[in-house]
């Protein structure tokens, strides 16, 4: 079996990169750098014991916005793994309209076969760089054909060169050596060429109903689009810097070996996917509705239950890539669970979910923090936005204060809804801003301090006119 090369991160080393994003969460993160270490671990392990092994599937509870997401997110960006982000509640049972569980592995594999063959195109790019110079070349100067052998070879044997006597195929190829060093020094950049391109133009079908109909969809969908393929094409008239990437991509594309790439993707799907369960407190049945008319719609959620369980318990499911085991996929579940509780699943699933991490509410400390630890903090966004119209914008650590402060009362008051309340609390405080540049603000430095906060926001915190932060 082949081991999937991945960077060799220590479970520390892991959760010391998710602290440069996420804020607090201490408990979570740990869970989640020992899960990942754990796939690093089992790809390691004696081949007689490694399909034995199975993950340690994860079940994130807490409100909205204190990083659940995120830290999925993060996780799987590090592990350079297929990864996707699904919300329980678009699917239905087998037998509603709508999709079924299963399209999960289906997209996860997509993803996958897409994100090997980018990294093939990349390995093949320089390669592909250079045919494409000589495509460019031959659009400039077309090649003169071959003449006779003695035509060609008059003047190897003069000493210099003599334009007058020199063959057609000599000239060309000095003129095509001049614009060869003009294509590398940039200085044909802005010129036109026509180029043929693919028609991508492909027709779009989705169909939803019973297991297995929206794969038969999907299989119609390439099959139209292969019919497609290589016939229709058109020209289009580029600058030489956006046709050169198109080519390049055109050129990687035919360079890459098509079938590896997918037994590759299918590979890293068994061993590395990694499948984010969004609001799965949404398909538990509420325990306290319980004999009180709940229904159909319990009778739905329990349904969607019932075929998450052999997906996670590790099942095959047919894809148009090929047959994609589940066995060694990680699940990572997510829900709020203010309704019903984790013991609201039925128990097969909450089984398979054995390690429950219980995310913390943000405090104002944790809002401090986020505006200003993260390399993608909010701050640093408005200031990157700010700066590329000429205006430099500085927070001070005061008005930062008073930003977590507000973002934290008005949590507490309203609803809570994390981290997602500053976005609302500094796109408020910074609106005038933004519309003063560039028409009324050029240029210069502006603080943003504790007085500037107060003045902007002070009037919608005393009179409790809190409708604006809800989203």
């Amino acid at each position: 079996m082949k081991v999937i090369q991945q960077e060799n991160l220590t479970p520390r080393q892991i959760v010391e990169e998710l602290d440069k994003y996420i804020i607090g969460q201490k408990e979570a993160k740990r869970s989640v750098a020992i899960a990942l270490r754990n796939r690093w671990r089992r790809l390691k392990s004696d081949p007689d014991i490694r399909d034995e092994i199975i993950p340690n599937n994860i079940l994130m509870i807490g409100p909205t916005g204190v990083g659940k997401t995120e830290i999925a997110r993060r996780l799987a960006k590090l592990a350079g793994a297929p990864f996707i982000k699904v919300e329980a509640s678009k699917f239905t049972e087998v037998g509603y309209v709508g999709r079924d569980v299963e399209s999960m592995i289906r997209d996860l594999t997509d993803l996958a076969v897409n994100m090997v063959k980018e990294e093939m195109q990349e390995r093949v790019k320089e390669k592909a760089a250079k045919i494409v110079e000589e495509k460019i070349l031959d659009i400039l100067i077309p090649p003169v054909r071959s003449k006779s052998k003695s035509t060609s070879s008059s003047g190897q044997n003069e000493v210099g060169f003599n334009a007058d006597k020199a063959s057609d195929a000599e000239l060309n190829e000095r003129t095509r050596e001049r614009f060869r060093e003009k294509l590398k020094n940039g200085e044909l950049e802005d010129r036109n060429i026509e180029i043929q391109v693919s028609s991508s133009r492909t027709p779009m079908m989705q169909v939803f109903g019973p297991q297995g109909m929206e794969e038969m969809g999907m299989n119609l969908q390439d099959m139209l689009g292969n019919l497609s393929k290589g016939g229709k094409k058109t020209k289009r008239s580029l600058p030489i810097h956006e046709a050169r990437e198109v080519l390049i991509e055109q050129e990687s594309e035919k360079l890459i070996d098509h079938e590896a790439a997918v037994q590759e993707a299918i590979e890293r799907v068994h061993n590395q996917g990694i499948v984010f369960i969004d609001e799965i407190d949404k398909v538990a049945s509420d325990s306290s509705s319980n004999g009180k008319g709940g229904g159909s719609a319990d009778v739905s959620r329990q349904g969607v239950q019932r075929d998450l369980l052999p997906i996670v318990e590790g099942s095959t499911v047919n894809t148009k890539h090929g047959i994609v085991k589940t066995d060694h996929i990680l699940f990572i579940g997510s829900g709020a669970f203010h309704v019903s509780k984790p013991s609201d699943l039925i128990p097969e699933l909450q089984g398979r979910f054995p390690i429950r991490v219980e995310l913390n509410s943000l405090t104002e400390e944790d809002f401090f923090n986020i505006l200003t630890q993260p390399k993608n903090a909010l701050t640093k966004q408005y200031q990157a936005m700010l700066e590329s119209e000429g205006v430099k914008v500085e927070f001070s650590e005061g008005a930062v204060k008073e930003i977590a402060k507000i973002a934290a009362e008005v949590n507490q008051e309203v609803e809570n809804i994390g981290a997602r309340r500053l976005h609302t609390i500094l796109s408020s405080l910074l609106e005038e801003l933004l519309f003063a540049v560039p028409d009324d603000i050029g240029s210069g430095d502006i603080t943003i301090d504790e007085s500037y906060v107060h003045k902007q926001l002070d009037g919608l915190v005393k009179n409790k006119d809190l409708s604006h932060y809800i989203l």
